[in-house]
């Protein structure tokens, strides 16, 4: 690769960063090239941009945009790396878990995920990933907890006894006398 050719995939891989808040590093090595293949497809289907890039590459590219914010992850650039870009901070994890349980597998491997500006780092955290609320879950719990106290009056007017009809004006009405529609006589 020539230098023109790294300055292209550092450029691409700056406006990935740039582009998304989310992005995993994981490594894909020991996954076959049609394993790798179907784990594309997976973020395909889940609109996650994966892209492998060389470490040095991949560190060149954060430190052109912010040394100090992305130094937690430089200690993650080892051996084969895939990156996944996601707008969703939780959809790689559960592309990473459920490939594993289809291959009954412990690939890829989690090396770290930056999720808006925080760093988790290790295998070990995928779990934790996984259950994170995305902003839509946690608007949609919000309107739920305003909702409850609303729902609940509704549901007791609407559960309350009606209350008879009143007979009494209608037979007010019936028993009063007619009125006198004679004009009256002038004085």
């Amino acid at each position: 690769m020539n230098k023109e050719q790294k300055k292209e995939v550092i450029d691409a891989l700056k406006d990935k960063f740039s582009q998304y808040s989310n992005f995993y590093i994981t490594d894909t090595e020991k996954l076959s090239v049609s394993q790798v293949n179907t784990l594309r497809r997976h973020c395909f289907d889940k609109q996650v941009e994966m892209r492998v890039a060389k470490n040095t590459l991949i560190r060149k590219a954060l430190e052109s945009i912010d040394k100090d914010r992305y130094s937690g992850v430089y200690d993650s650039l080892h051996k084969v790396t895939a990156l996944m870009f996601s707008d969703s901070p939780k959809d790689p994890a559960l592309i990473i878990s459920s490939f594993r349980k289809q291959l009954n597998g412990e690939r890829p491997v989690l090396k770290a995920a930056f999720l808006n500006g925080d760093l988790f780092v290790g295998d070990n955290q995928l779990v934790a990933l996984t259950r994170i609320k995305t902003r839509n879950e946690m608007i949609g719990e919000v309107i739920g907890l305003l909702m409850s106290p609303v729902q609940r009056v509704i549901g007791a007017l609407q559960n309350r006894p009606e209350k008879a009809p009143a007979a009494a004006p209608v037979a007010a009405e019936a028993e009063a006398p007619a009125a006198d529609t004679t004009p009256a006589a002038e004085a």
